[in-house]
């Protein structure tokens, strides 16, 4: 059984509740302290050791990075993919873990609710909740029934053996609709709903950022790393922000080097992006160990390096 004696129906052993309980307890401080605190955000295991060992305190998914590995389009992966994704960075560091979950992968209030279910049970704290539908022509959700989907996340998480915090997300900006008043009643509406963190991807300035978080009492999120990205975490801080995310800046920016390396020697034929790649040992350093297991053939190399 899951945590909340919910059944895990990914069949993925949940995590000993003890060590979700402690994630849990420190990712609630980091919204409580002053300031604003910097979440990144992994793709796969190997990123989020590497951002455990440079400090970073605690870490969210994202939905673009984990549909870049897989090789298809953002919004394509389907809730097991996700959940396996956050399964494997939840696995691979002692920090807290958040996770994007979309739409709640369903447009009902209880498919939601079933998310949130199963996104603890594999050990995650935290989760988002889009009022996007991913229907082209009618990309943001009634706000009645995005209300209705908050509520029923939020009414999941409180049912859970850990606490678990439920980030509910105002998608206008990133669909087409700039209408900050709307996006502020959202913000409000799912305050009123319970969600604990609120967030309006998209905010096209400081200003903006600034009305949001005067307008609400709970804590805001902001994406760094899209649209607007003059802001340093002290603007965002100051402008009442409490906690900055990355999205997929971060697997954009991997790309980014990957795709230049590649240009480089398909068309200059030519290795100097070597110079600035990380150094083998370096990133080895980063990953766990692993404890080298003699085969029953007597090879003790079988299964890694030749």
């Amino acid at each position: 059984m899951a945590a909340g004696g919910q059944r895990n129906p990914i069949g993925i052993e949940p995590v000993p509740r003890s060590s979700q309980s402690s994630k849990s307890a420190a990712f609630r401080a980091l919204h409580e302290r002053p300031g604003a605190f910097v979440i990144p955000n992994p793709w796969d295991a190997g990123t989020a050791r590497i951002l455990e060992a440079l400090g970073f305190e605690a870490l969210a998914t994202t939905s673009a990075g984990l549909a870049f590995t897989l090789g298809v389009r953002d919004g394509a992966a389907h809730r097991g993919q996700t959940l396996a994704n956050a399964r494997a960075i939840v696995k691979a560091t002692d920090l807290p873990v958040s996770a994007d979950l979309e739409n709640g992968f369903g447009d009902r209030p209880e498919t939601v609710a079933e998310t949130i279910r199963m996104a603890s049970a594999i050990g995650l704290v935290g989760g988002s909740i889009e009022d996007a539908s991913g229907d082209a022509d009618r990309p943001i959700y009634a706000l009645g029934h995005a209300v209705e989907r908050v509520v029923a996340a939020v009414k999941a998480a409180r049912s859970l053996y850990v606490p678990f915090v439920v980030t509910a997300r105002a998608e206008n900006f990133l669909h087409g609709r700039p209408d900050l008043d709307d996006t502020i009643m959202r913000l409000l509406a799912y305050e009123q709903a319970g969600a604990d963190v609120l967030y309006a991807p998209g905010l096209p300035d400081i200003a903006a950022v600034r009305a949001v978080c005067k307008a609400v009492s709970k804590p805001v999120n902001f994406v760094a790393g899209w649209g607007s990205s003059g802001f340093s975490v002290e603007d965002l801080s100051n402008a009442g922000v409490r906690r900055i995310s990355l999205g997929s800046a971060l697997a954009r920016a991997a790309l980014g080097g990957f795709v230049r390396a590649a240009r480089e020697v398909r068309q200059a034929g030519t290795f100097g992006f070597a110079t600035d790649a990380l150094g083998y040992a370096e990133a080895n350093a980063f990953m766990r160990p692993t404890v080298r297991r003699r085969s029953i053939t007597g090879d003790r190399n079988a299964g890694g390096r030749p």
